[in-house]
């Protein structure tokens, strides 16, 4: 398997447990009946569990766009090493992103969202800028 595409796995991986947070705060705020039977469901998160949902949100949105272009550039053969290093900064950022976002720190929100969009944009050239076979 290549870097591009473990780093797609890994990346959908952590993705995917991002919403177990701010689910138990509401759990923990409102009781597991209240939260099973959604009669809870507009009483308001914590902070930090507010934060963390908009993060999931936000990783998940970003998510597609990476999926995408990883796949794209594996079936058209166009993975190399700026591909893989950039899959691999991609994964890094934004799980560094979910931590920042969480904790509230707004520079560091908005440098690791944008670190992770060049990596986005540089998969992206890489694709785009191929040599046709």
């Amino acid at each position: 398997m290549t870097t591009e595409l473990q780093m797609l796995a890994w990346t959908a991986g952590l993705t995917a447990l991002f919403w177990l947070p701010y689910i138990l705060a509401h759990v923990a705020n409102v009781g597991v009946m209240a939260a099973l039977t959604y009669r809870a469901d507009d009483t308001a998160l914590p902070a930090w569990a507010a934060r963390a949902k908009k993060a999931h949100y936000n990783a998940v949105e970003n998510l597609v766009v990476f999926a995408s272009l990883i796949l794209t550039a594996h079936l058209a053969g166009v993975a190399n090493e700026t591909t893989a290093l950039a899959a691999t900064a991609y994964f890094w950022l934004r799980a560094a992103h979910y931590v920042v976002y969480v904790s509230g720190i707004p520079f560091a929100r908005t440098l690791t969202f944008a670190g992770a969009w060049l990596a986005l944009a540089a998969i992206f050239m890489e694709i785009v800028l191929a040599v046709p076979a």
